[in-house]
């Protein structure tokens, strides 16, 4: 790996991955913006401007911004989280100054016209729909809403169909004026490409970006909490977690290797158990999601109505054995799953690229593969049990959707 960092006068950080064997490049701008940084009254906002980004500037409209990407084979794209808002493209080498210009121009110039941001809405609210519609995925925001009531972590990133109807274009535009400044910013560029000739490109075309932004951001507090949506559903869809760690964490590797370990395939604890020995499940995982200052970590299960009563105390027991003790062979061999999907991964621009910016975003620096790879290396048995048990000492969430009728109480491993 071949990393460069540069920050600019406007305090944009510009970090670039040489790859000379490839034909291609992935270029984007990840802002340190997202649906935490929300106020309440406009929950949904970050994912709504960054639809509307897309629907025309100064000098092209929205079919325009389709035409000129495609034209040259390339495509443009998006996404919002909780806290972040990343805009990226992926190009042919020689076609990179076309997509940062057009990320460029769609971040300082973007005109959020009236009838475009109408249509724009009816589109969002169709989303916020098939969300609700779409058990697996809407269970997740449940989870998150009741590990964190009343909290901007705890809200959706869609926001509700209501609040979206409610917001104007002035304020998309202020909110985009006043939160995607320099400092916030981090513009990342792997593939075969000169960090130089990218330094020079970003620091011309944003050349209009403000360099001071209103944030608010409330530390969340996860509480836990239980959360049932009684639907008449073929399956039960739920998720029963407790509070993580933040990438910062001393634990944050431990408990990477323990998720991958608990749930992260199929020679994993839950996979073997649950769906090989008993056949009570089709999907069941573990996940680990952190932030900056905090995380989950959690179980997803889809179960029949009729299986569901025998769900979660299976999943309660076999985290409470998390801390009783872990074959070295388990171990070896999560780190090995976790190793490779790292390693597979920079085979990919697009993947290097959101990995460093994400990097440089939370850490302030890049992280090499070589550190990375010995931080997984050195978690073993008794760092594991430990996270375990700190895991094992939290007040637990449950969330769940689909016939709960048989679930019985929210377990706690208190």
């Amino acid at each position: 790996m071949d990393v460069q960092v540069t920050t600019l006068d406007n305090g944009l950080r510009v970090v670039t991955d040489l790859m000379p064997n490839v034909e291609t490049a992935s270029v984007g701008a990840w802002i340190d913006v997202g649906t935490r940084h929300e106020k309440a009254s406009v929950n949904g906002i970050s994912h709504l401007l960054e639809h509307m980004a897309f629907k025309g500037t100064k000098r092209r409209s929205a079919y325009d911004i389709a035409v000129e990407i495609e034209a040259v084979g390339g495509y443009l794209n998006a996404y919002t989280s909780r806290e972040n808002t990343a805009y990226y493209a992926k190009v042919l080498k020689n076609d990179t100054p076309l997509a940062i210009n057009m990320i460029a121009d769609i971040l300082q110039n973007s005109t959020m016209d009236a009838e475009e941001l109408e249509r724009e809405r009816a589109v969002i609210i169709q989303e916020i729909h098939q969300s609700y519609d779409t058990p697996d995925d809407i269970v997740f925001d449940y989870f998150q809403e009741a590990a964190y009531p009343g909290q901007a972590m705890g809200r959706p990133v869609l926001g509700s169909a209501d609040l979206v109807r409610s917001m104007d274009r002035e304020t998309v535009l202020n909110y985009m004026n006043s939160h995607y400044s320099g400092p916030r910013m981090v513009f990342a560029a792997a593939g075969n490409l000169d960090h130089d000739h990218i330094v020079k490109m970003v620091e011309k075309e944003f050349s209009h970006l403000p360099q001071i932004s209103e944030l608010e951001q409330q530390t969340p507090n996860y509480t836990g909490g239980d959360f049932r949506d009684n639907r008449d559903l073929e399956q039960v869809h739920l998720i029963l977690g407790v509070d993580g760690v933040s990438y910062s964490d001393d634990d944050f590797y431990a408990a990477s290797v323990l998720s991958t370990l608990f749930g992260g395939g199929m020679s994993s604890r839950l996979f073997q158990e649950i769906r090989e020995k008993r056949g009570l499940v089709y999907s069941i995982y573990a996940f680990l999601s952190s932030y900056t200052d905090g995380g989950v970590f959690g179980v997803y299960a889809g179960t029949g109505a009729e299986e569901a009563g025998q769900i979660l105390p299976l999943i309660t027991n076999e985290f409470t054995k998390l801390s009783e003790g872990i074959q070295e062979d388990e171990i070896s061999r999560a780190r090995a799953q976790l190793k490779a999907s790292i390693l597979m991964s920079l085979e990919s621009t697009s993947s290097r690229c959101e990995q460093m910016a994400r990097q440089i975003s939370i850490y302030g620096r890049p992280i090499t593969v070589e550190e990375t790879v010995e931080h997984i290396d050195a978690v073993n048995e008794k760092s594991l049990k430990d996270v375990a048990a700190r895991l094992l000492s939290s007040a637990t969430t449950l969330s769940a959707v689909g016939p709960c009728s048989n679930l019985g109480d929210r377990p706690s491993f208190n």
